[in-house]
């Protein structure tokens, strides 16, 4: 049980993650990607809405997005809580401030932004776009590890 406590080496956690692809194609037809789920989300909280973006999506069909993120938010809380020798907290102490909460609330905006500019989020292009050899996902995902680099770099994070 000592070597799930751990964290697991990236040639193991790599292709399991890498794995994941075919088989949600194989076994569903459907591509990996998070960030759509917030349309749909949005789409269910305004079913009446004339927004094109919110209005033509079809929530029977991607109802599994909302299954899907959730196991992501639980999967995360099992493994830091209960697969973890030292439990990891949501957020550091620093981020429950009020400037904390306005960096986080404009660095919620700004993903959000780069998200639907980019057409998907680093997981859908990185991952999924990526092993389908897509030019635009390759150019999005230089631009997310740029720009996190940048940022980092410059608030000395």
């Amino acid at each position: 049980m000592e070597w799930i406590l751990q964290p697991w080496p990236w040639y193991i956690a790599g292709p399991l993650i890498g794995l994941m692809v075919p088989a949600l194609l194989l076994l569903s037809g459907k591509t990996f990607g998070v960030s759509t789920s917030f349309q749909h989300l949005g789409a269910i909280c305004t079913p009446k809405s004339n927004l094109p973006y919110l209005k033509n999506f079809d929530r029977r069909d991607n109802n599994w997005q909302l299954v899907f993120v959730a196991g992501i938010v639980l999967g995360a809380f099992v493994g830091s809580h209960y697969l973890s020798i030292n439990p990891v907290s949501f957020l550091p102490d620093n981020y429950y401030t009020l400037s904390g909460m306005v960096r986080l609330a404009l660095g919620g905006l700004l993903v959000g932004f780069g998200v639907r500019y980019a057409g998907g989020c680093t997981s859908g292009h990185t991952i999924m776009g990526l092993s389908n050899l897509q030019w635009s996902s390759l150019v999005a995902s230089i631009s997310f590890f740029a720009g996190g680099l940048l940022l980092t770099h410059v608030l000395q994070f």
